[in-house]
């Protein structure tokens, strides 16, 4: 079986244990024992994988946990950010989880002494809550402490027969790695799909997430670290990660979530590839109002797929227009769209050398008030590298055919490159997708700054100006014309051809009439 094969083998299992464990549970809610369950199981794994060191002659899983010192304890903690005990092991639990009566009890105590297991200890913040939607009490599970058991053991026994290849979890590993992360993300992808916009708003589908990376980090070989505001389950971060060899991203991952839940999902996401804690750094918090980084910036490249067109406190707070983020446009996005918000704050986290790759809503590159002179702030100070429209319904809960924004500060000329990829998408199953060939052509075009007739065009600064500051690609790249060219002097020929013969037709009709009535 190839590896391809394996994983689609490997994604149809865990889907089918999704949705045959959750019964009347609704997805969404149900979303979390299952991930959180994977989770559970990689990092026991990988966690006993780090002890026993390639040793074949131990079986941390067997050990008593008294003959753990103190020592090992605390050595493991600083090294991995976190400690489990052999009793504590998802495959010492999901063993006996048929008859342990205590069973979600069991698990809610397991999960807490992982998390306080790196307190005091820098990964703290890293690991602390990491399990806190996985609420192994709740009646989502059922109404008794038996429903709950039951529906518990059937998601720890489905995960744990899951086949990720031997060793999936040695750092000397990578592809087996990878299946476990894939299949992660392949659950995080899958709720959102069937969630509509509630999921959708938090994930970027994986061939969007490879060509936003892939701008924000072209031609560089090294960024000292890449940065998403709004970051969600983590899925941007880690396409840069999948499509660059690690040592290009040299000081980690950073993000910020406002959302709990998405939030815990991003730190977990980040374990799950293999990312240790002290190279990513993913906070909890409303970027707008409350930043996290300011003392970490400027990042060399940034990737964000922010929420479209949300509230937010705007000109309510008179102190932001003073913030170093907004203060140099001379206003603030208006209070109903915060979108030039989030693009005004990726910018100011941005380093001279980098680019910023931002999802935007198509409304924010034509509209007039405030977000005019937005614009106009960013291309007269030649910011804005280039403008791309997508095809439509490319992402999950929304039909929006969006642009991509790409916004650099080590610009060589005065122009602005607009991209037309609206025609360019698959159709699969209720979405749409970007193909290999479609991102490369993409790029290619992004790379060489070349114009192509009803693709690509490169425009000045002045006419930019000129035309109002408007930034939709529609006004610069002319839609290639599909209506079928009718030749008219053809068409008339053809006409009079006709005509003539609908002439003869009704004058032999007339003489056999006469010729009857005669």
């Amino acid at each position: 079986m190839t590896s391809n094969q394996q994983r689609a083998a490997l994604q149809r299992q865990i889907w089918q244990i999704a949705n045959d464990v959750r019964g009347a549970v609704d997805g969404w809610d149900f979303k979390q024992y299952v991930l959180g369950t994977l989770f559970y199981r990689f990092i026991s794994e990988n966690f006993s994988s780090y002890i026993e060191a390639g040793d074949d002659t131990i079986h941390y899983r067997e050990l008593d946990d008294g003959v753990i010192t103190w020592e090992i304890k605390d050595d493991a903690v600083k090294t991995k950010g976190y400690f489990i005990y052999p009793s504590q092991l998802f495959a010492n639990i999901a063993k006996g989880a048929n008859t342990n009566e205590s069973l979600n009890t069991d698990l809610a105590a397991i999960f807490s002494a992982i998390e306080s297991s790196a307190n005091g200890y820098p990964s703290e913040r890293d690991i602390k809550g990491l399990f806190a939607d996985f609420d192994t009490t709740s009646n989502r599970l059922g109404n008794t402490v038996t429903d709950k058991n039951t529906r518990l053991t059937a998601v720890l026994k489905g995960v744990a027969g899951l086949d990720f290849g031997a060793d999936f979890y040695n750092e000397g590993h990578g592809s087996q790695i990878d299946l476990f992360g894939d299949a992660y993300e392949f659950l995080i992808s899958n709720y959102a799909a069937n969630a509509g916009k509630s999921g959708g708003e938090f994930f970027t589908p994986q061939h969007v997430s490879k060509l936003i990376a892939q701008l924000a980090m072209h031609r560089q070989t090294s960024v000292n670290k890449i940065y998403d505001p709004a970051c969600g389950s983590g899925s941007l971060l880690l396409q840069s990660k999948k499509h660059f060899d690690a040592h290009i991203i040299e000081e980690g991952f950073f993000g910020q979530e406002i959302n709990h839940t998405t939030y815990n999902l991003a730190r977990m996401n980040m374990f799950l590839h293999n990312i240790n804690y002290d190279k990513f750094n993913i906070q909890l918090g409303n970027t707008l109002i409350d930043p996290h980084f300011g003392d970490d910036k400027p990042f060399d490249a940034i990737v964000s797929n922010p929420p479209y067109s949300v509230k937010w406190k705007g000109s309510d707070d008179p102190t932001l227009i003073n913030d170093d983020r907004f203060a140099p446009a001379g206003v603030l996005a208006p209070k109903s769209k915060a979108d030039f918000a989030f693009v005004l704050h990726s910018l100011s986290y941005l380093s001279s050398k980098g680019r910023a790759a931002i999802v935007c809503f198509p409304g924010i590159f034509y509209r007039g008030g405030a977000e005019k002179k937005i614009r106009q702030y960013l291309v007269d100070n030649n910011y804005v590298e280039t403008v791309i429209s997508l095809a439509p319904n490319l992402f999950f809960g929304t039909t929006i055919a969006v642009n991509i924004l790409v916004l650099s500060k080590h610009k060589t000329d005065t122009t602005t490159q607009f991209i037309d990829a609206s025609g360019l998408f698959k159709k699969e199953t209720n979405n749409n997708i970007l193909t290999e060939a479609h991102i490369e052509q993409i790029m290619q075009v992004f790379d060489s700054k070349e114009n192509a007739e009803h693709f690509a065009q490169s425009v000045d600064n002045d006419k930019i100006a000129e035309n109002d500051y408007n930034l939709s690609v529609s006004s610069y790249v002319e839609a290639k014309d599909n209506r079928e060219v009718i030749d008219i002097a053809k068409l008339n020929a053809e006409l009079k051809t006709t005509v003539a013969r609908i002439d003869q037709l009704r004058s032999d009709i007339d003489t056999i009439v006469t010729e009857i009535e005669g």
